[in-house]
C-alpha cells in the first residue's frame, strides 16, 4: 500500500491508495455519525439522510443521479454503521471526475423535497418490516439491546417506526450541519487513482465546505447485559450470547479476534467441530467481536431445533470454559494463519482497500499497514487467549437473545449462572 494523504484548505482530507494494474476505483466519503450518535428521539435519522443524498439535490433529481452513473457502468451505494456513514462509487477510471462531483453534489447540495421524503419515508419502513421478518437480522438487533440497554449502542440503526415517521425535512438538515462537516469527514480512493488528480476534483466538489462548530462525540457506552426473549411461529430457534468485548485501541483487541477464530470462526473451530460435526445440534454456528471506539461486544451464534436448544446453550458454555483453561499450539497456529489471509484477501479489490483506509485513518489518525496489522496478530500467545477467555466467562450478566420457538429454553438466571467466575 502506497497511501498519500492530503488535508485540504477547508480541513477535509482526502487520501489515496493507487493500484496501478487496475482500470478501475473505488472512491467514498466517509462521515464520523451513525447510530450511536442520535438521541431516542431522532433514532433512525443518519440512515433516512443517508437514503435521501440519492433523492435529489438542486442540480439533479433522484433518476438523474441513478442513470448518470449507471449510464457509464458504475455502481453508487451507501451504508450506515453505529459509528459510521460511509457513501462510495466504483467506477472505470476514466469516470472518475464523474464519480467525485456525483459525491460532492449529493452530500453538499441535496434537496430533501417533501414528495421524495414521504416516498423514502415509505421504503425505511419496509427495510424495518422485512428486518423485523428475517430472525438472523432482528436477533443481532435484540443482543445488542440486551448488552447496551437505554442507550444508542442498544438501538436500531434504522430506528423505529415511530421515530422513522417523525423525520421532517429540518430535522435530516440539523443533522446534517452537526454531522457533516470538513473535520468530520474523509474522502478515500483506490484502485486506478491518481492523487493530485483527486485533491483537485475534491477541492471542486466539496468547495464550501466548513468544519463543525463543535465536535461530535458519541454518548460513551456502559455494557449491562441481560436478555430479550421473543416467541415466534419460526421453524428454529435463534439464539446469541454476547459478553463485554473491548474497543479497536485496547491492547486486547488483536486476542479477542483471535479467540473468536478459534472459538467460532471457520469449519475447524472448537464450536463448529463440537456442535455441528460431532452433535449435528445446528447449521449455523460461529462467533465473532465486533470492536467499537471504547467498548466490544463478543457474540456468539447459532440456529437450531426448540428441542436441541438447551442442549446447545450447555455445548457453547462448555467449550468457551475449555478454551479458557487450555489453548492448543496447533489451534492458536492455525487461527494466525486465517487471520492473516483474511487481512491479506481483504486487499485485493480497490473497494477494500478504500475502506481499509477509511476504518484507520479517522480513529488512528493514520492507516495501519496490512505488515504492522499481522505483526499486532502474530504476537497474540496462549496467555493472552486464555486471559480473554476468561474475562468472558466471568461476565456475571451475558447479554442473551432468543427468538423463535423458545418456550422451552432454560431460564436466564440458569443461563447466566454457568458465567460469573
Amino acid at each position: 500500500m502506497a497511501i498519500e494523504i492530503s488535508k485540504l484548505k477547508n480541513g477535509l482530507t482526502v487520501a489515496t491508495d493507487p493500484m496501478g494494474h487496475l482500470e478501475t476505483a473505488a472512491i467514498g466519503v466517509w462521515v464520523a455519525a451513525g447510530g450511536r450518535y442520535e438521541t431516542e428521539a431522532v433514532l433512525g435519522v443518519s440512515h433516512f439522510l443517508e437514503h435521501m443524498a440519492f433523492k435529489g439535490t438542486i442540480s439533479r433529481s433522484a433518476l438523474q443521479i441513478a442513470e448518470e452513473i449507471e449510464s457509464v457502468g458504475g455502481y453508487l451505494s451507501a451504508y450506515t454503521s453505529r459509528e459510521q456513514t460511509g457513501y462510495f462509487v466504483r467506477c472505470l477510471k476514466e469516470d472518475i471526475p464523474l464519480a467525485v462531483d456525483l459525491l460532492g453534489d449529493i452530500l453538499m447540495n441535496s434537496t430533501f423535497e417533501a414528495d421524495e421524503l414521504e416516498r423514502e419515508r415509505g421504503v425505511i419502513l419496509q427495510e424495518i418490516g422485512q428486518c423485523a421478518d428475517n430472525p438472523e437480522d432482528l436477533i443481532y438487533d435484540l443482543l445488542q439491546e440486551a448488552a447496551f440497554p437505554n442507550q444508542p449502542l442498544g438501538r436500531p440503526i434504522l430506528g423505529t417506526n415511530e421515530t422513522v415517521n417523525g423525520v421532517d425535512q429540518a430535522m435530516l438538515r440539523s443533522h446534517m450541519k452537526r454531522f457533516y462537516g470538513s473535520d468530520s469527514m474523509w474522502v478515500v480512493g483506490a484502485g486506478a487513482i491518481d492523487h493530485g488528480a483527486l485533491v483537485t476534483l475534491c477541492e471542486k466538489a466539496f468547495d464550501g465546505l466548513t468544519a463543525l462548530s463543535e465536535a461530535a462525540k458519541p454518548e460513551p457506552a456502559l455494557y449491562h447485559g441481560g436478555a430479550r426473549i421473543e416467541q415466534r411461529d419460526f421453524e428454529q430457534a435463534h439464539i446469541t450470547l454476547g459478553f463485554p468485548g473491548v474497543g479497536v485501541e485496547h491492547e486486547d483487541f488483536y486476542a479477542a479476534q483471535v479467540y473468536s477464530e478459534i472459538l467460532g470462526g471457520g469449519m475447524s473451530s472448537r464450536l463448529f467441530q463440537e456442535v455441528r460435526e460431532k452433535r449435528g445440534l445446528c447449521y449455523s454456528v460461529y462467533s465473532f467481536h465486533s470492536g467499537y471506539t471504547d467498548t466490544g461486544l463478543f457474540s456468539i451464534y447459532a440456529g437450531t431445533s426448540a428441542d436441541d436448544a438447551n442442549e446447545l446453550v450447555s455445548v457453547i458454555t462448555g467449550e468457551m470454559e475449555r478454551l479458557a483453561t487450555k489453548v492448543e499450539d496447533k489451534e492458536l497456529t492455525r487461527s494466525l494463519a486465517q487471520v492473516k489471509a483474511g487481512v491479506l484477501m481483504s486487499l485485493e479489490s480497490a473497494y477494500s482497500r478504500a475502506e481499509w483506509i477509511a476504518r484507520y485513518l479517522p480513529r488512528f489518525g493514520r492507516v495501519l499497514t496490512p505488515d504492522e496489522l499481522v505483526k499486532r496478530f502474530e504476537s497474540v500467545d496462549a496467555v493472552q487467549l486464555k486471559s480473554f477467555g476468561t474475562r468472558l466467562m466471568e461476565t456475571r450478566a451475558p447479554a442473551f437473545a432468543a427468538l423463535g420457538p423458545v418456550a422451552g429454553l432454560d431460564s436466564y438466571d440458569a443461563i447466566a449462572a454457568r458465567f460469573g467466575g
